[in-house]
């Protein structure tokens, strides 16, 4: 557990009695005096605003499934309330599974030769999302796990799993039954993996770290996606 930081202050004092009185009723500065206990706070901020896309691995064994499907990315912003720097990532907040193969209906399946007509894929999304309030927070300090290459927060709300993953996308297994924000970085996830550490010993006490994540106005339920793995359509109902 960690030791919270003393927030440390300047004192007066005008009693005759005190060493320190300076004398005439003047008050002096005296000592630094503990006037609260301090524990500092790295907040993370997951924003419902869209600002790219990504390509994941589906880690599907079907021959067809498309290798990698496109998802798209939101900002994330890290800060702390002692240095105030802040810091902008884009992170992943849907969590797609494969379901099963379809038929774009076209030409082809009104002609009644639908073995010609393109193959679809249906992605069943599993994201977390607050369901009551416009923002939800979780104090995530302790559920942090630090290896070499990747740095993860996982955590449950009632019965779902959730996963903030840092590192290299590409490794990322997904389970089902977890919800997963990855983290998108130039560097493999080391940039955000060296900025909380950064901020981390900066602070020089374990703080705080908190999550904050916003509620979208929209959330996909399912995905179709062509062959390539590109978005042909969102399933909203």
């Amino acid at each position: 557990m960690p030791i919270p930081q003393l927030n440390l202050s300047l004192g007066l004092t005008d009693n005759d009695g005190s060493v320190f009185y300076a004398g005439s009723g003047e008050g002096k500065v005296i000592v630094r005096t503990d006037s609260a206990l301090h524990q500092h706070t790295i907040s993370i901020i997951i924003s419902e605003q869209q600002v790219g896309t990504v390509n994941l691995k589906t880690h599907f064994e079907g021959a067809e499934v498309p290798a990698e499907i496109e998802i798209p990315t939101y900002q994330m912003i890290v800060t702390d309330d002692k240095t105030n720097e802040k810091e902008e990532y884009k992170v992943t907040r849907d969590t797609y599974f494969f379901k099963q193969q379809t038929k774009k209906k076209g030409l082809w399946s009104f002609l009644g030769l639908k073995f010609l007509a393109p193959k679809n894929f249906l992605f069943e999304n599993i994201p977390f999302e607050p369901l009551k309030e416009e923002v939800e927070t979780f104090d995530i300090s302790k559920h942090r796990k630090l290896s070499h290459e990747e740095l993860t927060y996982s955590f449950q709300k009632e019965e779902q799993n959730i996963q903030i993953f840092a590192g290299d996308i590409n490794t990322l297994k997904v389970e089902k039954g977890t919800s997963y924000f990855v983290i998108v970085d130039e560097k493999k996830g080391h940039r955000f993996i060296g900025d909380i550490l950064y901020r981390e010993k900066f602070l020089k006490l374990t703080p705080k770290v908190k999550l904050h994540i916003i509620k979208r106005k929209q959330v996909s339920k399912a995905m179709e996606t062509n062959k390539q793995g590109r978005a042909d359509r969102l399933i909203y109902i």
